[in-house]
Formats: C-alpha cells, structure tokens, sequence
C-alpha cells in the first residue's frame, strides 16, 4: 500500500513538471488538484467542486471545459492568455485569474452565479458591458492599463471594486452602484467627482494620486475609512470637508504637504472629533481634549485662562492692598451683575437700579473697544477705548495688571477693571454692573462673589423685532445674538445654581418691577419696611444668595442629631460649588438658635470697645475683622439713641489716624453710642477701654474673683458654610465720601482736659 501511494506521488512530480514544460493543463493534472467533495444535483451524487491551479506556468487550460460542475477556480501566477473555456462552467461563482497574461477583458460567457472575479496583474485596457453579470459582487482589476471606468452601472450587487494602479484620471460611470469598498490608488486623479451617488461606501481609497482638495466627498454619510495618503493636499481647512461625516473613525494623511503645517495633528483631532485613527495612529482622548481647548475652549476654560493671565500680570506690578473691596473675614464685598444676551435690556436696567437704589449701588463702568450706540456717553456706560489701548492695559509694562476680566464677543473686546470697582467701593455703596455670559465665567474665578441674575428673552421672535427696531445692529449681529440665547439656557438648565435668579425679559416695563422686586428682597428692604424700629441702619443692608424670607421665630437649641445632619451635609457636597454653599447656608439658618437679645446687647458692647482701641492703634482694615451681624431693634432695658453712629469729628479723627489701607465702612455702621476719641494720642484709646471694660462689664464675663470661664458665645457673623454659626448676608459699606479737610490736631493742654473727663464719665 505504501509503495503504491509513493508511486503516484512520484507521477505526479513528473506530470507536473512535463506541464510546466509544455504550458498545457491535463485531466490527470486537473484529477490530482481538485478537492472539496460536495453533494450536487438530487444529493445522490458527489463531485469535486474546487480547483487550485497557482504557479504551474499554465498557458492551455482547455481541458477545463469537461470540467463543467466547478464552482471555485484560482489560477494566479500562470501565463494564461484565453479564459473561453470557462464558458462551460455555468455553476462557477469565484474565479482568481491574477497575475497572468490576460488582455480580453471577461472574455467568456456568464456564468450565471459568478460573484468573485480577480484580474489583477494582467494586460487589461478596456471594459465592456457587464450587465449580463448581474450576480457579481467584488471585482478586482488592479495593476491594468484601465484609463477610465464604464461598463458597471447595471451591475446591481456590485459591493467591492479595486481600480489601483491603473491610468484613470476621473471618476465617473459608477452611479448608484450599492459599493461599500472603492480602491482607486495609484492612478492619476487631480480631483473628487462621480463619488456623491455612492450613498453605502464605507471604505475609500485614493492614496498615491494627485489630488488637493477633499471636496466631492462631503455626501458620503456612511465612510467609516479615507486613505489619502501621497497626495498634494496642503490645507488643514479641506477637511471641512469631510467634518460631517459622522461615521468616519480612519483617516490617513501621511506624506502630504498639511502635515508641515504647525499644530497639524491638534488641529485635524479638533475638526474631526469623531477619528479614532489618524495616520495610522490611535487618537487618544488628551488629544481630544487639548484640541477643544486649545481652537475652542469651553468658557469655564477661557475664563480660568484669562483669571490666570491678568493674576500673573498684576503680580508683576508693585502690590496695592485695595482698601475698599477687601474681603474680610466675615464676607466679601458685594456686587450685582446682571447678565443676558445682547440687546435684552442690562445696560438699562443697571442704570434704572443704580438711580432707584443709589444708596446701595453705583454703576461699574466697564471698558469696551466697539464704537459707541447712539446715546451713550464715554465715562457713563463705557470706557471707550481703541483696540491698541486696551491691548496696552493687559501687556504693556506700565498698565498691565487693570483688568480683572476680559473677554471677545462680537469682534470687539470687553474689560472690566479694578478701578471701576473700586471707584464705587469708595463711594460705600455695591457694585451694579451688566456682563455677558463669558464675563458671569470670568468673575466667578475672582476672590468677589457677586448675585448673578439672568435676563433672558423668552419669545425669539420678539427679541429679534426688538433688535431690528433699534436700528443698531447688522442682520449677522441680530442672528448672532438670536443664536445665544440657547447657551443662556443650556447653562441655567445644565448648571444648576449658576445664576442666583432668572428673570423673563421680553418687555422691559414688565421686567424691572420683578427686577426690582428681586433686588429689594436681596437688601432685606421689606423685611426693614416692616418693621419700622429696626435700627439698624442703611448700612448693613445685604445682598442674599437669593430671595430672602420672614425670619422665623427663635427656635430652641438643636440637640446632636441636627448638628450631626449640618456636619452631613457639609461633609456631603462639594463646598466649592457656589450652588452647594447656598444650600449649607440656607439649612443652617433653619436650624440654627436665636441668641437672645441680652446675648446680643453683650456681644455689640464687646465689639464696639475693641473697635475703639483698634482705630486708635492700628489701620482700620483690620476692624473688619469684628463686623457684627444683622441689628435687630434693641430691647427695652437697653434703649437705642438715634445718634448712635461715629460723629463727624470722629470721622475726621479716624480718616487722620488711619493709613491709606484703612476700611471706615465698618467702624461707621456701628450701633451702641460711642464717645469720640481722641487718635492723636494712641495710648488714650487703649486707657478708654480699660475703663470702659472697668465700670461696664459684659453680662457673661466671668468675675474676676472667680476662676470660672466666660460663656463661649461668638457673634452671629456672616462665616463661611461648614461652621456651626447661623450665618448671616454680606453687608454693603456704609458710605464712604471724600472727607473734608482734617482739623488742627489739638494742643496738650486741650488733651490732657479731654483725658480727665473721659475718666470722669
């Protein structure tokens, strides 16, 4: 047995190479290379269906045509030439013909379920009509003399076409055809065209052409897969292009003249989010990420860059401590900020709430590089300034550091400085100032923490009437603005907590009531209006985290599980978030005890000594260290004088004793009368308060016979959220105008007078 199979394998070497001598193909050959038994016909009969034929330097395959019931034939690497006897095989379905000598192009009769053709490598010129394969599926001709595609279009089930390394030099003849696979490299394209029809293509291959702009290919919804690589294509901004199609993850532009271009990955990542795979590497998502915020930085990014800038740029100038909005230890400066679209109304309605609220707000004046609308006036709505200036007041050496905030919108620069801050800080009174949405980012990176209230329009097409009526801004200024309005919303929806209050705005007329409904709520003004023997003075009105209720009656003391669920809470949520601070805030003050009215006489006594000594000792920016909280009406024991505020002699006395960074708001605004002091001598103050501690004990102090502590009660002040205190609402200053000349300082003798009947009373 075994020297019989050694014996045909022996033949069949000799047959082979007697083959590959003559070029002619055998039934004994072709008996010994077909395999792939399968049933065919009624099941009753087995027949080979497959034969592989490759590198046997046929070029007479004849003897095929008794061989009628194949249905796989792969002959590569041959030398055939005539493929008519394929004519007899009805039942074949793939054929591999590469690599041979062929140059009539399918010259045989279809069969009638032939799918699979590969005439690659072959001396093909010319296509014919190929409807009669109306069953064929994927078809390869490349490395051919094709010069143009024709032939195709009835070719219904078409899904794979290979065309590479031909001469075609435009692309045309494959309308509507279902092709999910095109290979057109290495021929002479210059352009995309006859490309938009193929609605299923998904894989696309034009490497190796001379092609230098993407468009043509905008319409190709479903390419998930673009080789472009060896082309001439120079552009970043020709993959606009190609920036819709959605399903595209594989782009491959290697060797082309864009990839010389500075930032060219970052810049390619940023237009086509969508990649996974660029040049034949992984797209990671820091690449994605750095694209974004480099070309289009989210405004949260933008305002943290520009914080960053302007905080760099006032470091290199000489330090000023600013007196006016320092913040203390109690609360920050108060500030209101009103924002919206453009032409909702803000300018206006800040310049009506500045003139009805004059004792609590001025006007900032922000700083603007757009030419002035009609009506308003430098000095009074803006800074107008010229594009070069307000580049100098960031960068150059002299003014850099002026800007807190900066921002482009609409082609123009905006800035908002310190000193218009502080222009009406001085004056004592909040700061009430209009921004748009980039400028509500910039300021919440700030040390201030201003009450944002949000203008939004809620009928377009109103608010777009009304921008046309005003006759100021371009049809593209008016879709422009039209466009925001859904980022206002998207960020009061997608940020909650991120604007203290949301006011409609279609009408202006309509607006301002709930507008100023909402601001006298924020300075507790109905709550004063009430209560009519409230003494507590203009000055310690105060801007709310938002609309503030009746205050409730004194509740008794908490036991531990409420103090167990504010520490929760704090340790719950992020104190960070402005939105989470206010809600710590608002339970707290539910829960919190009331301190009784004696407690609070004591405390207010306490404070104001100390208050004394320090205006006398040291610069009054530290007395905001001691600010006391809200004044309710004192009690009847204690009395109120109606003019219990510093007198204006002591005002001047202050103003002389104190530095540059003295802060009066708070030594003015206090409640219990206080003798004027005498600050020329720095030693009466501290004698005064010995006296005053001597003959007026506070009720809680311990006697000095005793060794018994003090009752730890601290004053109700406005304390960050997370501590145990109730708090309270940032105060406004009480108001600071440019004091009169200061008055001779008065002579020993008058002094030492002074002294005695201080220690007489």
């Amino acid at each position: 047995m075994e020297v019989k199979q050694v014996i045909l394998q022996e033949r069949s070497v000799e047959v082979k190479q007697q083959h590959k001598k003559t070029g002619v193909l055998t039934a004994e050959l072709v008996s010994s290379r077909v395999n792939q038994l399968r049933r065919v016909g009624t099941g009753l009969q087995h027949l080979y269906y497959q034969l592989s034929l490759p590198n046997h330097n046929l070029s007479d395959i004849s003897v095929l045509s008794n061989f009628v019931h194949l249905q796989k034939l792969e002959l590569p690497h041959n030398k055939i030439q005539d493929l008519s006897c394929l004519s007899h095989m009805p039942y074949l379905v793939v054929l591999d013909a590469s690599h041979n000598h062929i140059s009539n192009f399918f010259g045989f009769q279809p069969p009638k379920n032939l799918k699979e053709v590969n005439f690659s490598h072959n001396r093909m010129t010319a296509m014919k009509d190929l409807s009669a394969y109306s069953s064929l599926s994927k078809l390869d001709l490349d490395h051919n003399s094709f010069s143009e595609v024709s032939g195709l279009e009835k070719c219904s089930r078409l899904a794979h076409l290979s065309l590479a390394c031909n001469k075609i030099s435009r692309i045309h003849g494959l309308d509507n055809l279902p092709l999910s696979h095109l290979c057109l490299r290495g021929n002479r394209l210059e352009r995309i065209e006859g490309l938009e029809n193929l609605k299923s293509l998904q894989v696309l291959d034009l490497s190796l052409n001379s092609l230098s702009s993407l468009s043509g290919l905008q319409n190709l919804h479903l390419l998930g897969s673009l080789n472009l690589e060896k082309n001439l294509i120079c552009e970043i901004q020709e993959c606009k292009h190609i920036h819709d199609l959605l399903l595209l993850r594989d782009l491959n532009l290697l060797h082309n003249p864009v990839q010389e271009q500075r930032d060219y990955r970052l810049s390619v990542v940023y237009l086509l989010q969508h990649l996974t795979l660029l040049d034949q590497e992984e797209v990671t998502a820091r690449e994605k990420v750095a694209s974004v915020n480099k070309y289009d930085p989210p405004m949260d990014v933008v305002a943290a860059r520009e914080h960053m800038t302007h905080l760099l740029y006032q470091l290199m100038q000489p330090q000023l401590l600013y007196d006016s909005t320092l913040p203390s230890a109690d609360s920050p400066y108060p500030m209101l900020v009103l924002t919206g679209p453009q032409g909702c109304g803000k300018r206006e309605l800040a310049h009506r709430l500045c003139q009805d609220f004059n004792e609590y707000f001025g006007y900032g004046i922000c700083h603007t590089t757009r030419e002035p609308y009609f009506g308003e006036e430098n000095g009074k709505d803006y800074h107008f300034v010229t594009e070069e200036d307000f580049q100098t007041m960031i960068h150059m050496e002299v003014d850099q550091g002026k800007f807190m905030q900066t921002l482009q919108y609409g082609g123009h620069s905006f800035g908002l400085s310190r000193d218009a801050i502080e222009d009406v800080a001085r004056e004592g009174l909040a700061c009430c100032l209009h921004v748009e949405l980039e400028g509500v980012f910039s300021l919440k990176n700030s040390s201030f923490e201003p009450r944002y209230i949000l203008l939004i329009p809620t009928r377009e097409d109103k608010y777009r009437g009304h921008l046309r009526g005003r006759g100021l801004y371009t049809p593209e200024q008016i879709d422009m603005a039209a466009s925001r309005l859904e980022l206002y919303r998207n960020t009061n929806r997608q940020r909650p907590g991120f604007f203290d209050e949301v006011i409609p705005c279609d009408d202006w007329e309509e607006t301002y009531p709930t507008l100023r409904q909402a601001v006298k709520e924020y300075l507790v003004l109905e709550e004063q209006e009430e209560e009519p023997n409230n003494t507590a003075p203009p000055g310690h009105s105060r801007l709310a985290s938002g609309p503030v209720r009746d205050e409730k009656p004194a509740s008794p003391p908490l036991g531990s599980g409420s103090v167990k669920l504010t520490s929760h809470l704090a340790s719950a949520l992020d104190l960070s978030d402005p939105a989470h601070r206010n809600y710590i805030t608002k339970i707290q003050l539910e829960l919190a005890p009331q301190k009784s009215a004696a407690e609070l006489a004591s405390i207010r006594r306490r404070e104001q000594l100390v208050r004394e000594a320090i205006v006398g000792k040291s610069p009054g920016v530290y007395s905001q260290l001691f600010k006391s909280s809200p004044q309710t009406a004192p009690s009847p024991e204690q009395g109120h004088d109606p003019g219990a505020h510093f007198s204006d002699d002591h005002s001047l006395d202050e103003s002389q004793a104190s530095s540059s960074l003295s802060v009066p708001s708070s030594a003015g605004a206090l409640i219990v009368p206080v003798a004027p002091l005498n600050t020329a001598d720095p030693g009466q103050a501290s004698e005064t308060l010995e006296d005053a501690l001597a003959s007026d004990p506070a009720p809680d102090a311990p006697h000095p016979d005793t060794d018994q502590p003090a009752e730890d009660v601290s004053p109700s002040s406005d304390r960050r959220p997370g501590s145990n205190v109730k708090p309270i609402l940032p105060p406004i200053p009480t108001g600071r105008k440019t004091p009169a000349a200061p008055s001779p300082a008065p002579s020993p003798r008058a002094v030492e007078k002074e002294r005695h009947a201080n220690k007489k009373q």
